[in-house]
């Protein structure tokens, strides 16, 4: 089995991957926790099962958009809380070829992923509303945590769990080499062995030695020596830590922020609050600077097409990718402060400055004077020129900063100007 550090290698170099949310609560269109928000019951959330037919599903386009966009990796929803399988299980009736659809749509999408040369993860919920012996009365965000008809019923949790790590043990035998497996996710005294995590993990080892896994099943990634279940990668949700994240060693801990386009995971028809390429591009680049990445959402709706709107943001981040990628990939933290117009990020004795704010008069790196040994602009690789204009004589830190000044009053991209420095060899 390799180890932590050999098993992360390629996640850190991609940076950047795509999360899938999909499944039944496409139809009612008012996002992934419908049933929960709205204390829906089995048989009134039933007749979305009955109608699910996604005919315009083509995960081969959902891949050439991922692809475009420059993501490296992506991640689905196999079962999400409602206990709905996208894929083919042996344990439950409740699954896609049991309604219209009539497929596997987990084995189309891992296969239409990989033809693109994308890394393929899963996403499996740990909770499941469905179930019959998942706590439902007194539970704290199940449908039925209020419904008295559940107060009394018989609960045999090991059953649950038979079931689980059942379901976790198909997935990651019928569908070949899976890299990522996602899980989602504990709360309250729902967490590490609860979910009989060190018994799962072996499984998983055993069965996937290479495996990413992330920190939700429970237990402390920021120990000097976590659990055996506390996963291989940190995993903030909807926010950017503000720093890296650390061990109690003070080590890096590889990490990913998940982020939604608009305020949903999955597909809500009156969600407009989109967030806008520049932010986008803004986030994965502060991913990037303090060594993390970014797993940014789609939610494709009920027919299985991922909205207009998305597309167009994942398409214009791709163009900006498609030039400065090399300021993504491959890259970490750099060792200086934080400049005041943006951000750096580095590869080797690359250092890419994200400048985000033109400011007035020449750009200014602090501590650089005398080891930048070529500039260009990354968009196109013209040359940039390293030197001290007249007024910083006077003015500025002669001393310590090297300049460059780009012409105009305008950067030549707003969303974010990459300048590739090429440092001397210490």
């Amino acid at each position: 089995m390799n180890s932590k550090s050999e098993r992360t290698d390629w996640f850190l170099d991609a940076r950047y991957g795509m999360f899938i949310h999909w499944g039944l609560y496409a139809i009612p269109a008012r996002g992934e926790w419908v049933r929960s928000f709205e204390k829906i019951s089995k048989d009134d959330y039933q007749g979305f099962f009955e109608e699910f037919n996604p005919t315009q599903y083509n995960p081969r386009e959902w891949a050439k958009v991922a692809k475009a966009a420059g993501q490296k990796y992506v991640v689905l929803t196999t079962k999400h809380h409602d206990g709905f399988c996208l894929f083919d299980s042996k344990l439950t009736d409740y699954k896609a070829t049991n309604t219209p659809a009539k497929r596997d749509l987990i084995e189309e999408y891992v296969s239409a992923f990989r033809e693109e040369g994308l890394k393929v993860g899963f996403y499996y919920s740990i909770i499941d509303w469905y179930h019959e012996h998942y706590p439902a009365y007194g539970d704290r965000i199940h449908p039925m945590r209020e419904n008295e008809k559940y107060k009394d019923k018989n609960i045999d949790f090991e059953k649950y769990l038979e079931y689980m790590h059942g379901q976790v043990k198909e997935l990651l035998t019928n569908y070949g080499k899976i890299d990522i497996m996602w899980f989602d996710f504990s709360y309250d005294d729902m967490t590490g062995e609860k979910w009989k995590a060190t018994e799962l993990i072996s499984m998983i080892r055993d069965i996937q030695p290479d495996i990413l896994i992330d920190n939700r099943l429970g237990g402390n990634i920021k120990a000097s020596k976590p659990e055996i279940y506390a996963g291989d990668f940190y995993s903030p949700e909807q926010i950017v830590p503000p720093e890296g994240i650390l061990n109690e060693n003070g080590e890096q801990i590889p990490w990913e922020a998940c982020i939604t386009l608009n305020d949903n995971w999955g597909y809500h028809a009156k969600d407009k609050n989109y967030k806008s390429p520049k932010q986008v591009i803004r986030t994965l680049v502060e991913c990037v600077s303090k060594n993390g990445n970014l797993l940014l959402n789609v939610g494709p709706d009920a027919k299985g097409i991922i909205p207009e709107e998305s597309l167009d943001i994942l398409a214009e981040v791709g163009k900006w990718m498609k030039r400065n990628g090399d300021s993504i990939y491959g890259c970490k933290a750099a060792e200086l402060t934080k400049p005041e117009w943006g951000r750096y990020t580095q590869n080797g004795n690359k250092l890419y400055a994200h400048v985000f704010d033109r400011g007035i008069g020449p750009i200014y790196f602090a501590g650089l004077r005398g080891k930048i040994k070529k500039a260009r602009l990354l968009s196109d690789g013209s040359e940039l020129k390293v030197q001290t204009p007249w007024m910083a004589e006077q003015y500025s830190d002669i001393e310590g900063g090297a300049f460059i000044t780009l012409p105009g009053a305008r950067l030549p991209d707003e969303s974010d100007t990459v300048i590739e420095l090429e440092l001397m060899e210490e």
